[in-house]
């Protein structure tokens, strides 16, 4: 089984200083799985990258998914539509397009756990597959 990844996490995993670093680490190092990465989260990505830690961070992680560190996992049509129904029926949420994609990822992998930081949103959300994701790092 694949580990989905929100954008915090990964941003903490290229961040030593970040105060969830050790934590994330010490996930990753633990599920030992595929680290999948759905597309939309890497303009978060790139945006948090270069503002806090530079370009080098960023081509850091570009050449970790060209060597196989991270999956990247991107979406259909089938899955924009699933978004669009999820930011609507939370939109008190504020959800958003990228966790909303996190959690359409979950779906269509059939995942039940996810890595986010974020947890207001991913512990509101009933994905279609799962009462509730388990969110990671605990």
């Amino acid at each position: 089984m694949p580990l989905v990844l929100d954008t915090g996490p990964v941003l903490a995993l290229l961040d030593a200083d970040d105060r969830h670093h050790a934590a994330c680490l010490a996930m990753v190092r633990n599920v030992r799985e595929d680290l999948v990465v759905p597309a939309p989260v890497l303009v978060e990505l790139d945006y948090w990258i270069l503002k806090r830690l530079g370009p080098a961070v960023w081509q850091v992680f570009v050449e970790d998914v060209v060597e196989g560190g991270y999956r990247l996992h991107h979406l259909d049509e089938k899955d924009l539509v699933r978004v669009a129904e999820l930011e609507r029926a939370y939109a008190e949420l504020d959800l958003g397009f990228v966790d909303a994609s996190v959690i359409v990822t979950c779906e269509r992998l059939r995942e039940t756990k996810v890595a986010t930081l974020d947890r207001r949103d991913f512990a509101a959300v009933r994905p279609a597959h799962c009462e509730a994701l388990t969110l990671l790092p605990e």
